[in-house]
């Protein structure tokens, strides 16, 4: 699965424009689903049937959201700087002087006015994009282009760096728990969703389409385990954490008490997180229609939405272990 991270951290994907890595993630389910299918919205739908008959089988859709943070040109001067609007909670004082990439192939490096050693905050309106042109007319980028954090992958050890772990790990961690489901009573409706960082807008409407009876979201959490870092009792290398509630959902006692349950008795490593700030798309989904009892697995990583996240491979695989031995068993009555 380490290479199917790689492979999926280094496509352009930001919200709105997900239709190469929505390719490639459409490739890697090739036999892995009995029906796939892209919504209108551009959710990519892969769903696999029922391999065992129970009562006990439920319609479970499991969401991994496809899209990054990103920037969108929103001005063009006559020197060729760029002026832009965030796409999705980009983290401002992780700006200057990182690098972006746009789907032309034009790169770019974010500044800001005034002198390099001052000490003010960064906004948006004093930050814009360099993108090495001299005038408007040679900038190759125009208003409404979008671009992405342009960092390589790295790894240490076992752990990973990359500017979009959220959430192409989620979606590697989706994948591999396809791969590795041989038997399961329910059925599966593997969504990777679009639009989640600009408000859960896939989840909102493949919720509403698909009517599943369970959701389970597969993204990542932040962690407490660096120098100053908001308290939390999630850290790198200790389990994929089971959500019991974030700022828009309280994870269902039936769900996250079949998740824990089954990491228990399959003696898999997990942690429980609760998460102040941000959500899922089981936010989404949880509330559609008359209501779907909802749970998340996280994948922790630090520096969330920064140009540098950082995660631990064995998480990812933890959770693809809760994942895949959570569906192969019914669920509780």
């Amino acid at each position: 699965m380490r290479a199917l991270i790689e492979e999926l951290c280094g496509v352009f994907g930001p919200s709105g424009q997900e239709e190469r890595i929505r390719e490639v993630i459409s490739g890697q389910l090739d036999g892995l689903v009995d029906e796939m299918r892209t919504d209108r919205l551009g959710n990519l739908i892969g769903v696999k049937r029922p391999t065992v008959s129970s009562e006990g089988g439920k319609r479970i859709m499991l969401a991994a959201h496809m899209d990054e943070i990103g920037v969108m040109v929103t001005h063009v001067d006559a020197q060729g700087f760029c002026r832009f609007t965030t796409i999705g909670g980009v983290l401002m004082n992780s700006l200057i002087g990182s690098r972006v990439h746009f789907a032309n192939g034009v790169e770019g490096a974010f500044g800001m006015e005034g002198s390099p050693l001052a000490r003010e905050r960064p906004t948006p309106q004093k930050l814009f994009l360099d993108v090495g042109a001299d005038s408007k007319e040679d900038a190759q980028v125009q208003v409404g282009d979008t671009a992405v954090f342009r960092s390589s992958f790295g790894e240490v050890g076992d752990r990973l760096f990359a500017a979009n772990l959220d959430d192409r790990i989620g979606c590697a961690v989706l994948i591999q728990t396809l791969r590795e489901l041989e038997s399961s009573p329910h059925e599966i409706l593997a969504v990777f969703t679009v639009q989640e960082e600009v408000g859960v807008r896939g989840a909102t409407t493949a919720g509403y389409g698909l009517e599943p009876e369970i959701i389970l979201a597969i993204d990542v959490t932040a962690t407490g385990d660096f120098p100053q870092a908001t308290p939390m009792e999630v850290a790198l290398g200790k389990g994929a954490a089971i959500k019991v509630m974030d700022r828009r959902m309280i994870a269902h006692p039936k769900v996250r008490g079949w998740l824990e349950d089954t990491a228990q008795a399959f003696d898999i490593p997990y942690q429980l997180e609760v998460l102040e700030f941000g959500s899922t798309d089981a936010a989404a989904v949880q509330v559609s229609r008359a209501g779907v009892p909802a749970g998340t697995v996280s994948i922790p990583c630090r520096y969330v939405h920064s140009p540098s996240q950082v995660a631990d491979y064995n998480d990812a695989l933890g959770a693809v272990r809760l994942l895949v031995n959570a569906l192969s068993g019914e669920y509780p009555s």
